[in-house]
């Protein structure tokens, strides 16, 4: 029904940056919430950022000041721009969205892209 697609992710030294996209595609009809999520190895997937109707933003305050989220609502796209990269954030992003396709709404999740950022 619906499918969510990250790219950008790879390898960065300490201090870089790099840009994450999630496109959502399929039979959407709406969209409500659309943001990010990691998953460092034997830690639990934590929230990154998201952006609620297309306007209210929340951050994980480790990444506050640093990363900035953004929506193209017209091609179902979030982007996560991230920016003085630490080792810490090595993980797995996955993008997440909620979304009403067809007759209900429904959590979707990407397949993640792998961040890894070298000391």
């Amino acid at each position: 029904q619906v499918q969510l697609v990250e790219s950008g992710g790879g390898l960065v030294q300490a201090g870089g940056s790099l840009r994450l996209s999630c496109q959502a595609s399929g039979s959407i009809v709406s969209i409500r919430t659309m943001g990010w999520y990691r998953q460092a190895p034997g830690k639990q997937r934590e929230l990154v950022a998201t952006i609620f109707a297309g306007v209210s933003q929340n951050y994980a305050d480790s990444v506050k000041g640093r990363f900035t989220a953004s929506i193209d609502n017209a091609k179902n796209t979030v982007y996560l721009q991230m920016n003085s990269l630490k080792p810490e954030d090595t993980a797995v992003y996955y993008c997440n969205a909620d979304v009403l396709a067809l007759r209900s709404w429904r959590s979707y999740w990407g397949e993640g892209t792998q961040v890894t950022v070298s000391s």
